[in-house]
């Protein structure tokens, strides 16, 4: 984090703490959109699922496939790209593009240990 010094970067993120980027390799299992719709009657689909790849390959692929998130990625010039930050910007690339009220969730896996669900923006009482 730019707003952190190397000290308080290190304590608060330990090993994924590298000035030279760090990184993960996700794969298609890694990432997942959850949709939630009524099932159209005639096509017995929530979404035509040629659409809906083109929307992941619009959305995530082109923006985020082969980067380092902090140097080729615009929104992570200014936004730390924790997975936290991942799914977030996954989910505002998908909802612009998919029909309104569709997408549900987005799930990210960072490890088999660490895994994001984000929802969009909720209030969280304290």
């Amino acid at each position: 984090s730019k707003s952190l010094s190397d000290e308080e970067n290190v304590k608060l993120f330990g090993k994924c703490n590298n000035p030279n980027g760090h990184g993960h390799n996700y794969k298609g299992k890694e990432l997942t959109s959850f949709l939630r719709r009524l099932i159209d009657p005639v096509s017995g689909m929530v979404i035509n699922l040629t659409d809906l790849k083109e929307y992941m390959q619009e959305a995530i692929m082109e923006p985020l496939d082969h980067k380092n998130l902090d140097k080729d990625v615009p929104y992570f010039a200014e936004v730390v790209s924790t997975t936290e930050n991942v799914a977030v910007f996954i989910w505002e690339n998908l909802k612009k593009l998919l029909p309104m009220g569709i997408l549900y969730k987005v799930k990210v896996h960072e490890t088999d240990q660490n895994t994001v669900v984000y929802k969009g923006e909720e209030t969280i009482s304290e």
